[in-house]
């Protein structure tokens, strides 16, 4: 694996990520990971050795990068020289750092209310209603279907979220009164062909797409609300 093109060990190692079904965000980490150390090594990572390894390290730690971004990279190798390489023994020299804990910032009842009182619309009071009401992510929001809402049971079925698990939500009576009014006032164009139950709550500007999580994140909602 060099900096510069695609060589046989890189191929090897998306075949085997591809293998273990890792998402494309998990591959352009690992891929990153790898591209870093064989710049430091100046040569290809399956000629590394013990020691390149922590002196590989050593060096995240002293120029500073940051310890999420010290175990991602980490993360990357192990894969490498576990699965790819078959090297358990430089597999085993790679070590996480343990972030130090924080509290979250837990909003109260009336921080929440005045929050939501401050839409300037209602397409926005319905979001920040999904992320700190109903404590969705905005990754999740954007990917609401009408499938999703279950009046019935009044629940929130989150389909393939963090970890590729799904989950469900309570639904609340006002939060189900907001959505009606969302969807009455949403728009609706390019809609025709997709069946009722496949439509977006939040359309993107495509049609046929959903809102971006970017443009969802505009209105306040972070990537996760707990």
């Amino acid at each position: 694996m060099t900096t510069k093109a695609i060589t046989p060990l890189r191929q090897r190692m998306i075949e085997d990520m591809n293998a273990r079904k890792l998402c494309a965000s998990t591959q352009r980490g690992h891929i990153l990971a790898c591209k870093r150390f064989a710049a430091f090594l100046k040569r290809s990572p399956d000629t590394a050795t013990l020691d390149d390894i922590r002196q590989f390290q050593l060096h995240l730690a002293e120029t500073g990068v940051s310890i999420c971004n010290r175990n991602r990279i980490m993360t990357g190798l192990r894969f490498l020289f576990r699965v790819t390489l078959r090297r358990l023994d430089l597999a085993q020299e790679v070590y996480h750092i343990r972030e130090p804990e924080k509290l979250p910032l837990v909003m109260s009842v009336d921080e929440i209310k005045r929050l939501l009182a401050v839409g300037s619309s209602l397409k926005t009071r319905v979001l920040l209603s999904l992320g700190y009401g109903c404590g969705l992510r905005a990754s999740e929001i954007v990917r609401l279907k009408v499938k999703h809402i279950d009046k019935a049971q009044k629940i929130i079925r989150i389909e393939q979220s963090k970890g590729r698990k799904d989950r469900n939500v309570m639904l609340p009576d006002e939060m189900l009164g907001l959505l009606r009014q969302w969807w009455k006032a949403r728009p609706s164009r390019s809609e025709a062909t997709t069946p009722f139950r496949e439509r977006w709550l939040f359309p993107g500007r495509r049609p046929g797409e959903p809102l971006t999580e970017r443009l969802a994140r505009l209105t306040g909602i972070g990537a996760t609300s707990r």
